[in-house]
This record gives C-alpha cells, sequence and structure tokens, in this order.
C-alpha cells in the first residue's frame, strides 16, 4: 500500500469515527483531527517533492472534474460553496462551470482526494440538516423585505413590503452559512498545522543540534524551518503556474446568491449546523466519485 493510500485509510478511519460518535465536542476533535492529518500529509509530500532527486518524476498538480449535480437541478450553488470552502483549505483551487453543475479542481492528486472525501460526507450531512429545518417549521416565524410592482393610474409604483419567507428561500440560505461555517473551521485547522509544522521543525533540529556550537545549531533549525517553507511555497508556484496554463475560465465566480431573499433566521440555523456538523462515512475513500445525491429545494 502506498503511502497516499494509507493517508487516504487513517482519514477514512477519523470519518467513521465522526460519524459513529453523538457527541458534539467528540465530533469537532475527530473532524479537526481529519483535516489535520491532510493538511499535514500535504506538507510532508511537499517537503518530500522539494528533495526529490533529479531522476525520479516529480509529482505534478493535475485538473479533475467535480460533478455536482444535473442541469437545472436547484441548490447547486450552494454545493459548489461547500466544495470550494473545503478546496480553499486543501491546497486546490477551483473553476466553476457557468451552469454550476461541476467544478474543475486544480492541485495534486492527494489533495483533491482529501477534498472529495470531505465534500461527500459534508454535503450528505448539508442537504439532511437544511431538510430537518424546512420540515421543522421554524423558518415561516421569519420575514423578507420584497419589492412589490403594480400599476396605479397609468403609473408603475414600487412598494416595499414584508412579506413569509419561502422554504426555497430559507433553504438556500441556511445552505450558504453551512458551506461558509465549514470553510471558516478548516481554514483554522490549515493554519494552526501549518505553523505547529514550522513550529515542530525548529524544536526538533534545535535539540538535535544541542551538541554543536550555539550558534550553528540555531542556524541549522532556522534553515530546516525555512526549508519547510520554501517546500510550501514551491508547492504553491507550481500550483500556481499550472492554473495559469491550464484554466481556461473567464472571470471569477463571486458564489451564490439568495436571490429570493434573505433570512437571518436560516442563516443563524446554518451556521449552527455547520458548527456541529460532523464528517461522514467514507468507505470508499479514494475510488472514483460519482454525483451524489441531494435533496432539491
Amino acid at each position: 500500500m502506498s503511502s497516499q493510500d494509507k493517508m487516504l485509510t487513517r482519514i477514512g478511519g477519523l470519518l467513521r469515527q465522526a460519524e459513529s460518535t453523538e457527541n458534539e465536542h467528540e465530533a469537532e476533535a475527530f473532524m479537526a483531527a481529519a483535516q489535520r492529518l491532510a493538511t499535514r500529509s500535504s506538507i510532508d509530500l511537499a517537503v518530500a517533492r522539494s528533495h526529490v532527486a533529479s531522476r525520479e518524476r516529480r509529482p505534478t498538480p493535475v485538473q479533475r472534474v467535480i460533478p455536482i449535480g444535473e442541469p437545472g437541478k436547484r441548490g447547486l450553488r450552494t454545493y459548489v460553496q461547500l466544495f470550494v470552502a473545503i478546496a480553499a483549505a486543501n491546497d486546490v483551487r477551483c473553476d466553476v462551470a457557468r451552469t454550476s453543475t461541476q467544478v474543475y479542481a486544480y492541485g495534486f492528486d492527494g489533495d483533491i482526494d482529501t477534498c472529495e472525501a470531505l465534500y461527500a460526507s459534508l454535503l450528505i450531512q448539508m442537504v439532511r440538516a437544511s431538510d430537518q429545518y424546512i420540515k421543522s417549521g421554524a423558518y415561516k416565524s421569519g420575514t423578507v423585505e420584497k419589492v412589490v410592482t403594480e400599476k396605479r393610474f397609468g403609473r408603475t409604483v414600487r412598494t416595499r413590503v414584508r412579506a413569509p419567507v419561502a422554504a426555497v428561500t430559507a433553504r438556500l440560505n441556511f445552505q450558504m452559512a453551512f458551506a461558509a461555517r465549514i470553510g471558516r473551521r478548516l481554514a483554522e485547522v490549515k493554519s494552526e498545522v501549518e505553523t505547529e509544522a514550522v513550529r515542530s521543525d525548529v524544536v526538533r533540529d534545535a535539540a538535535g543540534g544541542d551538541s554543536a556550537a550555539g550558534d550553528g545549531a540555531a542556524s541549522a533549525a532556522a534553515g530546516t524551518a525555512n526549508g519547510t517553507a520554501l517546500a510550501l511555497r514551491d508547492k504553491e508556484i507550481a500550483l500556481t503556474d499550472f492554473y495559469r496554463q491550464t484554466s481556461e475560465a473567464r472571470g471569477t465566480w463571486r458564489g451564490p446568491e439568495a436571490s429570493a431573499g434573505y433570512s437571518s433566521a436560516a442563516r443563524r440555523a446554518g451556521d449552527r449546523a455547520g458548527r456541529a456538523a460532523r464528517l461522514g462515512t467514507a468507505p470508499e475513500l479514494g475510488a472514483a466519485r460519482g454525483e451524489l445525491p441531494g435533496g432539491g429545494s
């Protein structure tokens, strides 16, 4: 089994533990551990890439198409938002099809595999949580502001009125907030792990250089820390160059818009669900994945 396969197996085990526990704090810990392992593996691969012998084939970025849903299906933009949020925390860049039916992911194979595994789990939870919210009827107590246009004495008059929140509006707002919260959680873990990686290298090399002169040990520690940072930087440059050469996107995806209105209550509910989200089981981790079923609006 390759090191990448072992990494994916370990992440899969954490995903299953997160799904099986009913304790919110344990679920949070397992989710953080899964992302920490994925980020740590990415760092290790980046360092290895910077030291690999010239005779060996260096891993290179790839482009992969991620199916999101069928054309015309409601809610695809929030599905895309979720995948893009996960990708941002795993060194993967994305282009989005105009119809939001698929995402073009650019990154190293292991990083994209991690994104697909996390997305497969979190999409199911997002759809399930939003379904439960809609079925509860809690959204009906809120209102949204709408502009009503009517003819009066031959003139067009626009009036702002408060109207009940429609189910489609509540669902979109809920899922948007859920995806945004997941993105923030994963970004925090990524930042912590990268900081720990550089700090650990400094401490380890400083300890290994105790027998050397003080200045020499400090220099060696600083050199390794810089080496880790440079390896990560090299990885970023490789991905940036590959994206520029490969991407045919025109413009920037600006994310979903709740065009039907804004529901603060649904946003709060979606944010709470995103905070408590558990990573779902992924027994097929690392295998090819097709479109995932999800609840429409």
